[in-house]
């Protein structure tokens, strides 16, 4: 690529210390150019909007709307977006929800700076980039069945510490239907029982506290 027409990057993260390393790493780079910064999803998506940069690479969890529904939201409005999400989180749902909103790309911030500015190319070029480690996770995911909507409610009750008492009476339904529900969620998540299924939801990023 010619030096007068670098990729050009916008970068989104919640942390100004991260954003500044990208820059000054990209900055070093004849073949890109940062054009643009984003605090949170919000910010993304108006920051493309304004700039339509080449890659985005986008931080998976902020305040406010978050890296997978900023993905989203851009892919709906851009489909040739080309969006990187860089993150800490290697969690299987984290990516399979990265993957489903549009990412090309599944990074982790302790990445290589050669591999991540080779990536960046590499999905400049058209390319999906997940490294093994990820796609082990997500191969991990695979086996088990989506959970249903009134089963996410329910997961996210036991990692708050609810009892099935208590969850029947926040869901308005009967003691028994939430049994069945957790037995439900233990098969799905190949867990033993509520405490396993809540650190089983947490490690793999299908429910997050706030």
């Amino acid at each position: 690529m010619h030096k007068t027409n670098p990729i050009r990057i916008l970068i989104v993260d919640d942390h100004m210390v991260v954003r500044m390393g990208l820059r000054s790493m990209i900055d070093t780079q004849p073949d890109m150019t940062v054009v643009a910064e984003a605090a949170n999803g919000e910010e993304a998506v108006a920051a493309f909007r304004e700039h339509v940069p080449d890659i985005v690479l986008m931080d998976l969890r902020m305040p406010g709307t978050s890296g997978v529904e900023a993905t989203a939201a851009i892919r709906q409005q851009y489909s040739s977006a080309r969006i990187i999400v860089l993150t800490t989180y290697d969690g299987d749902e984290d990516i399979y929800r990265a993957m489903q909103a549009g990412a090309r790309a599944y990074l982790l911030k302790d990445i290589p700076k050669n591999e991540f500015l080779d990536d960046i190319r590499a999905v400049h070029s058209g390319n999906y980039c997940i490294p093994p480690t990820v796609a082990a996770s997500l191969a991990r995911r695979i086996p088990y069945a989506d959970l249903s909507t009134r089963e996410f409610e329910v997961l996210e009750t036991i990692v708050n510490g609810l009892s099935n008492k208590e969850i029947a009476s926040a869901l308005s339904v009967t003691e028994s239907t939430v049994k069945n529900h957790v037995n439900s969620i233990l098969a799905k998540l190949n867990v033993r029982d509520r405490t396993q299924a809540a650190t089983a939801a947490l490690r793999r990023g299908i429910v997050t506290l706030d």
